[in-house]
């Protein structure tokens, strides 16, 4: 991508830009409380993803001049503005979580079947 082009990235559309937005809802919050509130993430994701929403405008990262350095992510006023957007999205994730895992949990406890090109597979007709 040129500079000045533009933008092909998903900006919040990948798999923990929502849920890192949804952590710094409720007031900044330093790394470790941001990781420990998401499991799952690993540190490098996790960095790559405020890097990510700070490019974008969502993230501010504050640095305090203390020792040890002391860093804080907070939402931007662009960050809270998708909060309105996405609340309905959350709600609804927050209801049928408990039907995803299970429905999840079904799913890999099936026994394998073979390759797409496996004939014993359904798909859709063209």
């Amino acid at each position: 991508m040129t500079a000045g082009g533009p933008c092909t990235a998903p900006l919040v559309a990948d798999k923990w830009s929502l849920p890192v937005i949804g952590r710094l809802a409720d007031g900044p919050r330093r790394f470790t409380e941001l990781r420990r509130g998401l499991p799952g993430i690993s540190q490098r994701v996790l960095t790559a993803t405020l890097r990510g929403l700070e490019r974008d405008g969502f993230v501010d990262r504050i640095v305090y001049a203390v020792m040890p350095p002391n860093v804080t992510y907070r939402l931007t006023p662009l960050g809270e503005s998708i909060l309105d957007a996405t609340r309905p999205m959350r709600s609804w994730k927050n209801a049928h979580l408990p039907e995803v895992e299970r429905a999840r949990l079904a799913y890999d406890s099936r026994p394998a079947t073979g390759s797409p090109d496996d004939p014993g597979l359904t798909s859709p007709v063209s």
